[in-house]
């Protein structure tokens, strides 16, 4: 069986609101670091992580994260 992965389209969402890592990072109360992380898929976000970044992007949490 094929091992999924979850993918995301943070960056795409980020820029086009204007917002740079550390913007989107403090904007939900986390670190620059972790918003990288995710974007380059090294990081699973929680649940509540998720749900934060769709709030701030505003968009649905399915619209930031696949199944690849």
């Amino acid at each position: 069986m094929k091992k999924l992965t979850l993918g995301n389209n943070l960056k795409e969402y980020r820029t086009a609101k204007k917002l740079s890592q550390e913007e989107l990072a403090r904007l939900i109360g986390t670190t620059r670091q972790t918003i990288i992380s995710i974007e380059k898929k090294q990081f699973t976000p929680t649940t509540k992580l998720a749900l934060l970044l769709s709030v701030a992007l505003d968009c649905k949490v399915e619209d930031l994260f696949y199944l690849e």
